[in-house]
């Protein structure tokens, strides 16, 4: 029975993936690449992060416990270990590093438009933050 999109799927529809789409096509990251995408790769670490999982084999264990919820979640096939670990070590980690920045650039502008700044937009969420 589906109920509706996972929590992660929901999280994952608020990034812009078209801002994501361009910066692996910059890179030329999905190159040569058969099963696991840049983005879906994005996804699998996201939600390494979010689950605070410690190791390629507990990333790939907690997925493989979802398999019927993966295609939901954004991936096309089950996450193995093995092409997790090809994909940490032969993508371009600018990529990713240079999405950070856009999302952090995304977060810091409303942020930043409530009241003037005093520098740059770096030091004025920095003020803000110890502030509040």
């Amino acid at each position: 029975m589906y109920a509706g999109k996972t929590l992660f799927a929901q999280l994952m529809d608020f990034l812009p993936w078209s801002t994501f789409a361009r910066i692996v096509v910059r890179y030329d990251g999905d190159r040569g690449v058969r099963t696991l995408s840049c983005a879906e790769h994005f996804r699998v670490m996201a939600f390494a992060q979010l689950t605070y999982r410690e190791s390629l084999r507990d990333i790939e264990a907690s997925l493989s416990a979802q398999t019927a919820k993966l295609y939901h979640m954004g991936f096309r096939d089950p996450v193995r270990r093995a092409t997790l670990a090809d994909a940490n070590e032969l993508r371009d980690w600018r990529i990713y590093a240079e999405f950070a920045q856009r999302l952090i650039a995304h977060g810091q502008a409303p942020l930043c438009r409530r009241e003037p700044c005093c520098g740059s937009d770096q030091q004025c969420l920095c003020a803000r933050l110890h502030d509040h």
